[in-house]
């Protein structure tokens, strides 16, 4: 089942079009990560999606609910982290998740419970302390309980990792892996690592559109099409071997590197380098990193967001 599509979705802002016919959709009780640079359309293809804007084309269907035509019955299925998330700082964790609660009309009789479920869930203490005292991560860990508090079938979170250590990054994820037992997750990142720890599916957006959507499999796939550099000890080795692979492409002052080969072509790579007795430094298989792949799908301009 489809937990999230769009069809043929447009927005502009005046005369930018931010974006054009986009489409994609999502897989239910998947982890659907979406890339793109700054400027891309990212967190406005979110605010779409949750009803925040409304698209100048095309439908958004969550569970079947189009956005447009049932913005209540789409909205109650989704639960949303924008990227700096607000809260109440004189609370306790335990005080502001509980108001929500109310707010959503969850029954009294079964609030208490889970609010201290997503307590423990997202690594927070139902104590005395205030929010206004809690780090980045610590915030960022309650906005995540927050949305999760009325059980929502689809999580949408905005650059959830962001401005965070390592060891902060690492909780945000562990406990999204985990949400998805209850959920559908959409996030989008510029941490091209945390995509690939845990989306099943990665969409780049580019210039309004999807420049490509991978499995995590056709991404692996993908990863196979190492890039070999070879360093040699003298630049007459350099000049030598690039005479007898053309396609090398000369890296630097003493490397020769070639571009999309598998593990087959290495043999031949080096039954070369054995027949015309050249000896080298080192040989690498450099398999390609997903950023790799962004940036040679966007042409390597600007900044990855």
């Amino acid at each position: 089942m489809e937990a999230l599509c769009l069809s043929h979705v447009s927005k502009s802002f005046g005369r930018k079009k931010v974006l054009q016919d986009l489409s994609f959709s999502v897989p239910e009780h998947s982890v659907f990560g979406f890339i793109g640079k700054n400027g891309a359309g990212k967190t406005t293809a979110m605010r779409l999606i949750c009803g925040l804007l409304k698209a100048d084309a095309g439908d958004i269907t969550v569970y079947g609910s189009s956005v447009k035509k049932e913005p209540v019955k789409a909205s109650c299925c989704i639960g949303y982290l924008p990227d700096v998330p607000q809260f109440y700082d004189d609370m306790t964790p335990y005080e502001y998740l509980t108001l929500c609660g109310k707010i959503s009309r969850i029954p009294k009789s079964v609030l208490d419970s889970r609010v201290t479920q997503l307590l423990q869930t997202v690594h927070l203490t139902p104590g005395p302390h205030r929010i206004k005292g809690f780090s980045r991560g610590m915030k960022q860990r309650l906005g995540i309980a927050q949305a999760l508090l009325h059980r929502p079938k689809l999580l949408i979170c905005d650059e959830p990792t962001s401005a965070l250590d390592p060891s902060g990054r690492k909780e945000i994820l562990d406990i999204l892996s985990s949400a998805r037992k209850e959920t559908t997750i959409l996030f989008s990142t510029h941490i091209l690592s945390d995509v690939e720890r845990i989306c099943d599916q990665t969409a780049l957006l580019h210039q309004g559109g999807i420049a490509f959507l991978k499995t995590r499999e056709e991404l692996r796939s993908l990863r196979h099409e190492a890039d070999v550099e070879i360093c040699f000890h003298t630049p007459e080795d350099l000049a030598e071997f690039h005479r007898i692979v053309p396609e090398g492409r000369i890296s630097g002052s003493l490397s020769l590197k070639i571009s999309r080969h598998r593990e087959h072509d290495m043999l031949f790579l080096m039954e070369q380098l054995v027949r015309h007795q050249i000896s080298v430094e080192k040989i690498e298989r450099i398999r390609p990193s997903l950023e790799d792949l962004f940036l040679k799908t966007t042409g390597n301009e600007g900044d990855v967001s």
